[in-house]
C-alpha cells in the first residue's frame, strides 16, 4: 500500500547527461531568450567591465604601497585613482546586476506563459501519464531553478572565469617564477573539481527529485483530505511523507558530505599553496628580487584566482542542474499539443446533434492491455435522450470522453451529424458540447465567475436566467453575498446538490447542442436529486443528450437505452422494451436496485 503513489519523477523524466544531444536540446530554449539578447549583451559588458575593475585593484593597491617610497603625491594620485576605480565598479555591478536580472524575469515569465500554455492544450492522454504534483514542479522548482542561474550564476561564473584568466595573466606580469609556483597547484583543483562536481550533480538532482515526489504526496492529501479524515489514515499519510523527506535528508547529507570534501580540498590547496607562495615571495622580497608592493600586488591576484577557481566549480554545478531543469522543460514543449484553438470569442457550430458510434473499440493509453471498448455501435437522433447503463467498469464514461475527443477510438468511428468527430475543429465542437459530471470541479472564485465558465463573456443578465433554469437562484440568493460568493477550494463551501446545479447553470450558460450527463444525481440526497433532476429535465429540452445513469429510475422515460457489459453493447431499448427481456441484463440491474430500494 505505501507504494501507492511513490513514483519517482525519474520513471517519467530523464536525468540531464552533459552530452551533445542533451546540450543542444537545452540551448534550444534561448530562441525565448532572443528578444532581450541585446540588453543582455549589454549586461555582459558591464560585467566584462565589474571584472576588470577587479583585477585592476591589485594592481593598484600594490602601486599604493610602492607609493609610500616616492611621494605624497604620488600617494595622493593613486589613491583617486583607487576612488575612481571603486565608484565605476559600483556603476558597473549596479547596471550588470539590474540588466541580468530585466532579462531573466522576462524571459522566464514568457516560457512560464508558453508552458503553461503548451500544458492546458495537451490531450488527456498526457494528463493521464502523470501527476498534477510533478508538472506543477516543472512549472515551478525547474523554472526557479533557471531563474537563479540566470540572474545570479551565469554572471557569477563569467566574472570568476575573467578573474581567473585575467589574474593568471598578472600573475605572470607580476613574477614569472611565483606564478609558476601558483599554478603548480591549479591542474590538481581543476580534475578534482570535474570529479566532485559530477558527485554533485549526481545527489543535488535526486534531492531536486525526491523533493518534488514529496510535493506529490502533500498536493495528493490535501485535495483527498476528506478521505483521509474518513479512513483516519492520517498515520498513513504522515509515514508516507516521513519516508520521503527521510529519504530527502539522506540524498542531501550525503550530497553535503562530498560538498564538505571538496570544499575542504579546495581549500586545503589553496592555503597551502598561498603559505607557500608567502613564504617564496617573502623570501624574494628580502633577496630584494620584489618589491613590497609586488608582493601585496601577487598575493592579492593569487587570492584572487584561488576564491575564483574554489568557486567556479559551484558555479559550474549550478548551472549543469540549470541545463538539467531546461532540459526537462523542453521535453514538456516538445509533446504535442491538441490542436486547440485559443480565441475567447470563438463559435461553437451548429449543431442538429445526430450521433453514431460505429464498431468503436478503444483501450486507454496509460492501460492498453485492457480492452474498455469492444465494437461498440449504437446512435442517437437529433433532440433523443439516450441512456447508457452497465455494471461499474463497463465503458460507460468512456462513451462520453470519446463524444468529448478527449480520446480517440483506435478502431472504428464516432460520427456526429454524418461527419467524422475527428474532422471537426476540435475547439468549436466542445463549445457545442456540454457535460454535467458526477464529481463537480468548481473553481475556487464566486458563484458568478463558476457560472460564467461556460460563457465568459456573459452578462449579468444571462447568468441569472441561468441559474433561473437550474434552481439555483433561490439558494445564491439566500448568501449574503448572493452571486458574488466565494465557493472555496473546488467549492469546498457549496453542499453537492448545490455545486451540481452550479454545474447546470453553467451548461445553460453554454446552450450545447449536446448535452452529457455523466451520473449527475448519483451522489445527492433525495430533495437535491429532485432539484437537480428538474433542472436537469428541462436543460435536456430541444437537445441530444447522453445519460450515465447509476440509477435506473432516473432514465426510465429516455428515447433509448443502451446497456453495456464489459465495453460491448448487449441491449438496446426503451425501458418498457427492455424489461421485457427474461434474463436481460438491465432487468437484472433493475431487479436488483428496487430489491435494494
Amino acid at each position: 500500500m505505501a507504494k501507492r503513489n511513490q513514483t519517482s519523477d525519474d520513471e517519467t523524466l530523464p536525468k540531464f547527461k552533459f552530452t551533445k544531444a542533451s546540450l543542444k536540446k537545452a540551448s534550444r530554449i534561448l530562441v525565448y531568450f532572443a528578444p532581450y539578447k541585446w540588453k543582455f549583451f549589454l549586461g555582459l559588458i558591464f560585467l566584462f567591465l565589474t571584472s576588470v575593475t577587479a583585477i585592476v585593484f591589485p594592481k593598484l593597491l600594490g602601486n599604493l604601497i610602492d607609493a609610500g617610497d616616492i611621494s605624497d603625491e604620488r600617494i595622493k594620485q593613486v589613491g583617486i585613482y583607487l576612488l575612481l576605480l571603486f565608484a565605476g565598479q559600483a556603476i558597473f555591478s549596479f547596471f550588470r546586476v539590474v540588466l541580468f536580472v530585466d532579462v531573466t524575469e522576462k524571459f522566464l515569465a514568457g516560457l512560464r506563459q508558453r508552458t503553461y500554455s503548451h500544458l492546458i492544450q495537451m490531450p488527456m492522454s498526457f494528463f493521464s501519464a502523470r501527476r498534477v504534483g510533478e508538472l506543477n514542479s516543472r512549472l515551478s522548482a525547474d523554472l526557479a531553478q533557471m531563474q537563479d542561474t540566470f540572474t545570479t550564476n551565469i554572471a557569477e561564473f563569467l566574472r570568476q572565469f575573467i578573474l581567473i584568466i585575467g589574474g593568471i595573466a598578472l600573475l605572470f606580469y607580476t613574477s614569472v617564477k611565483l606564478a609558476m609556483i601558483m599554478l603548480a597547484v591549479v591542474p590538481v583543483v581543476a580534475v578534482v573539481a570535474v570529479v566532485f562536481g559530477r558527485y554533485i550533480r549526481k545527489y543535488s538532482k535526486n534531492v531536486q527529485d525526491k523533493t518534488a515526489e514529496s510535493n506529490n504526496i502533500v498536493q495528493e492529501t490535501f485535495q483527498g483530505i476528506s478521505n483521509v479524515k474518513a479512513f483516519a489514515n492520517e498515520w498513513f499519510e504522515i509515514s508516507r511523507y516521513t519516508i520521503a523527506t527521510e529519504d530527502i535528508r539522506k540524498l542531501a547529507v550525503k550530497g553535503g558530505i562530498l560538498r564538505g570534501a571538496f570544499f575542504s580540498f579546495i581549500i586545503f590547496c589553496l592555503f597551502g599553496a598561498i603559505i607557500f607562495l608567502i613564504y617564496s615571495a617573502v623570501k624574494m622580497e628580502h633577496n630584494h628580487e620584489i618589491t613590497h608592493g609586488t608582493l601585496i600586488q601577487f598575493m592579492m591576484y593569487t587570492i584572487f584566482v584561488g576564491a575564483s577557481i574554489g568557486g567556479i566549480a559551484e558555479q559550474y554545478a549550478q548551472i549543469q542542474r540549470a541545463l538539467g531543469a531546461t532540459e526537462r522543460i523542453m521535453d514538456i514543449l516538445d509533446e504535442t499539443k491538441e490542436n486547440i484553438v485559443l480565441d475567447k470569442h470563438s463559435k461553437s457550430i451548429s449543431l442538429r446533434g445526430e450521433v453514431s458510434f460505429n464498431d468503436v473499440s478503444f483501450t486507454y493509453p496509460s492501460r492498453a492491455d485492457v480492452q474498455v471498448l469492444n465494437g461498440v455501435t449504437f446512435s442517437a437522433k437529433s433532440g433523443e435522450t439516450v441512456a447508457i447503463v452497465g455494471p461499474s467498469g463497463a465503458g460507460k464514461s468512456t462513451i462520453i470522453q470519446l463524444l468529448l475527443r478527449f480520446y480517440d477510438p483506435q478502431l472504428g468511428n464516432v460520427f456526429i451529424d454524418g461527419k467524422n468527430a475527428n474532422d471537426y475543429d476540435i475547439t468549436e465542437l466542445r463549445n457545442s458540447i456540454a457535460i454535467v459530471p458526477q464529481d463537480v470541479l468548481l473553481f475556487g472564485g464566486s458563484i458568478r465567475e463558476n457560472i460564467a465558465y461556460g460563457k465568459p463573456n456573459a452578462t449579468e443578465q444571462e447568468i441569472i436566467e441561468a441559474a433561473d433554469k437550474a434552481n439555483a437562484s433561490e439558494f445564491i440568493n439566500r448568501f449574503p453575498e448572493g452571486y458574488n460568493t466565494i465557493v472555496g477550494d473546488r467549492g469546498i463551501k457549496l453542499s453537492g446538490g448545490q455545486r451540481q446545479r452550479i454545474a447546470i447553470a453553467r451548461a445553460v450558460l453554454k446552450q450545447p447542442a449536446i448535452l452529457l450527463l455523466d451520473e449527475a444525481t448519483s451522489s445527492l440526497d433525495s430533495e437535491s436529486e429532485r432539484l437537480v433532476q428538474e433542472a436537469l429535465e428541462k436543460l435536456m429540452v430541444g437537445r441530444t443528450s447522453f445519460v450515465v445513469a447509476h440509477r435506473l429510475s432516473t432514465i426510465k422515460n429516455a428515447d433509448k437505452i443502451v446497456v453495456l457489459d464489459k465495453g460491448t453493447v448487449v441491449e438496446t431499448g426503451t425501458h418498457a422494451q427492455l424489461s421485457e427481456i427474461n434474463n436481460g441484463l438491465y432487468k437484472q440491474l433493475s431487479s436488483l436496485q428496487f430489491e435494494v430500494g
